[in-house]
């Protein structure tokens, strides 16, 4: 019932390449699972310059035949989520210079939102390419209220989602950067909820969240820092992202420079899954690397698109 209140039927990220424009433009139908894959070596290290062929792509344990592949020049649609309630009042000012130097890195063609959480979620700058704009509204925010975290992951996955619907098929990797130094206090959505819409949208949650120096100082702490690292940890791994645990706000600036290298080093893929079954079941991708001591990360799968079958009645007398 909460989830029907809230939303649009889901999109699904997956589309069948068609052409590439001579622009280098990627255009996409319904069918493709998209996926953007980091490598990296034994020492944490990006490992760039692969090319197709040092990929294979497995779903469900059967190796699929990939039909998009680039290593560079894929635009990235970017939403910033920055918690601003009450307890952030003291880190406001480091959080918005961090988001701000975040945000200017993005690269010619990349788009950029601005997301507010507090006891709702807000949207300050439309997805587009104003990254003057975007850092304004980063740097307008203020702090109050409570923390409505799950409600702003949700509604924005849901937008990002209309947005790729929209665009005519154009391929763009989806990312979602989220800060907050608590536990949700105030939303409707729960964390099932999102983790649910998550594993089915193929965007990239980045999360990044603040911890206390002191996390002993209350029992409390520890329930809520327990939880709160646990919520964050799942919605980056089953993404194929990764997750933050700062203890100073000094460090922010550091973890946002490793997720624009990050995002900066991703190779984009799509295929057509070799499973003409359509019965809304999530199947499993693994991506392999045909080269020593490296290993490859993307979202943990995808849940395929229910498609009703309608049952046609033989004629009468019809013995075909």
């Amino acid at each position: 019932m909460r989830i029907a209140m809230m939303a649009v039927a889901l999109l699904m990220c997956y589309g069948e390449v068609r052409a590439q424009n001579t622009q280098g433009t990627f255009r996409s139908a319904v069918d493709l699972v998209s996926l953007n894959v980091i490598v990296t070596d034994n020492r944490d290290r990006f490992v760039t310059g692969l090319t197709q062929n040092d990929f294979s792509v497995f779903e469900d344990g059967i190796q699929q035949d990939v039909s998009f592949f680039a290593a560079t020049n894929v635009p990235l649609d970017l939403a910033i989520l920055l918690d601003t309630s009450s307890s952030m009042s003291d880190k406001l000012a480091t959080v918005q210079e961090a988001a701000v130097g975040f945000a200017s890195h993005l690269r010619s063609g990349d788009r950029v939102t601005v997301v507010a959480v507090k006891d709702s979620a807000r949207l300050l700058h439309d997805l587009d390419g104003d990254i003057a704009g975007a850092c304004d509204a980063i740097r307008k925010t203020t702090a109050s209220g409570g923390t409505a975290l799950y409600n702003g992951v949700y509604t924005t996955i849901k937008q990002m989602q209309k947005v790729r619907a929209s665009d005519g098929g154009e391929m763009r990797r989806q990312a979602i950067a989220v800060l907050t130094d608590g536990d949700d206090t105030t939303s409707i959505v729960t964390f099932d909820d999102v983790l649910a819409v998550a594993k089915q949208a193929g965007i990239a949650i980045y999360t990044i969240n603040l911890k206390s120096q002191y996390p002993l100082a209350l029992l409390n702490a520890i329930k809520e820092t327990s939880e709160s690292e646990f919520a964050m940890k799942a919605l980056a791994q089953e993404t194929g992202a990764r997750s933050f645990f700062p203890t100073d706000i000094s460090q922010l600036a550091g973890v946002y420079s490793s997720i624009t290298q990050e995002l900066a080093s991703q190779y984009a893929m799509g295929y057509t899954s070799s499973n003409p079954k359509r019965d809304g079941g999530f199947r499993k991708i693994f991506v392999r690397v045909d080269e020593p001591n490296v290993r490859a990360r993307t979202r943990s799968g995808y849940v395929v698109s229910k498609t009703q079958v309608s049952l046609h009645r033989q004629p009468a007398g019809d013995d075909r």
